[in-house]
Parts: C-alpha cells; sequence; structure tokens
C-alpha cells in the first residue's frame, strides 16, 4: 500500500491551502480517496502534481490548459519521469512563446508597445497615425509586430 496524506499534511508539503487542495479536486486537478469518516486522503504522488499546477499558475497558464496537460499522465498509477518528460516536450513551445513575450514586456515597457493609445511624445515616432492599430487589437508590438511592419503596413494602405 502506498503512502498517503491527509489534507492538512498535502497542505503543508505543497505550501497550499486546504481550500485550493479541495478547490484542485473539485476541478478534477487531483484526486483523493475517502475514509469511512469522510476525511480525504492523498496519495503522495499529489505533491508532484500540485508543485507542476503551481509553477504552471505562475507562469500565466489556465487551469483549462492544467487540466488538459494533467489529463495526459496516468491514472492508474504514479507517474513516471517519461511521462513527466512527454509533458514537458508538449510545453516547451507554448512557455518559449511567454518567455519572449515576458522579455518583450521588460524591453519595451517603458516606451511605444503598439498599444493605439498615441499618448506618449514617442508613439508619433514609434507608431505614426496609429499604423499599429491596423495590425490588429492589443499591443502589437509586445504580440510579435514592429513599428517597420506598421509603417509598412500604412503605406501599402495609401497606396
Amino acid at each position: 500500500m502506498e503512502l498517503t496524506l491527509s489534507i492538512g499534511e498535502v497542505a503543508e508539503r505543497s505550501g497550499m491551502a486546504t481550500s485550493a487542495l479541495r478547490f484542485y479536486e473539485d476541478q478534477g486537478l487531483i484526486s483523493s480517496e475517502r475514509t469511512s469518516g469522510g476525511h480525504r486522503l492523498y496519495n503522495r504522488a499529489v505533491l508532484r502534481r500540485l508543485a507542476f499546477i503551481r509553477v504552471a499558475q505562475r507562469v500565466g497558464l489556465s487551469l483549462a490548459d492544467i487540466s488538459a496537460a494533467l489529463g495526459e499522465l496516468p491514472a492508474g498509477r504514479t507517474p513516471t519521469k517519461d511521462d513527466w518528460e512527454r509533458l514537458s516536450r508538449r510545453w516547451r513551445g507554448h512557455l518559449d512563446e511567454r518567455i519572449t513575450l515576458l522579455e518583450r514586456l521588460r524591453d519595451q515597457l517603458t516606451s511605444c508597445i503598439g498599444c493605439g493609445c498615441l499618448s506618449l511624445r514617442t508613439c508619433a515616432l514609434s507608431n505614426p497615425e496609429d499604423a499599429a492599430g491596423a495590425l490588429g487589437s492589443g499591443p502589437r508590438y509586445l504580440l510579435g509586430d514592429s513599428s517597420k511592419d506598421a509603417v509598412a503596413y500604412l503605406t501599402r494602405a495609401k497606396g
């Protein structure tokens, strides 16, 4: 029989509140067994799942994405190193995109980010006539477009 932990022990070991554990269980992200008295008992493997959930949330992944990923892990046994490696390979591209976006945010936050507000003096240079707005909604430069893309689009549109 595998070692089980109470909800309090899991909370202490994972650094998460018991209310969060109940929520994750309600969402199907983790599971427990119940004693005859109705107390939750968790398999120790839940600690790895909770660590994954915590880190995934910190990098901005949605619970739906986290749930889909965890749904690929085996339900009837403790995930192996190979299981976790397969899961991490699928997420690598997604994480690389997030890293790129965060680097752009860090580097461009104090200058024009192509949001279309035209409130900074530099916007007249980086985003003339709100050309970035023609490329789509939101912070176009942070999302990967450049001021050159915006000016080229504006130039083509003017014919």
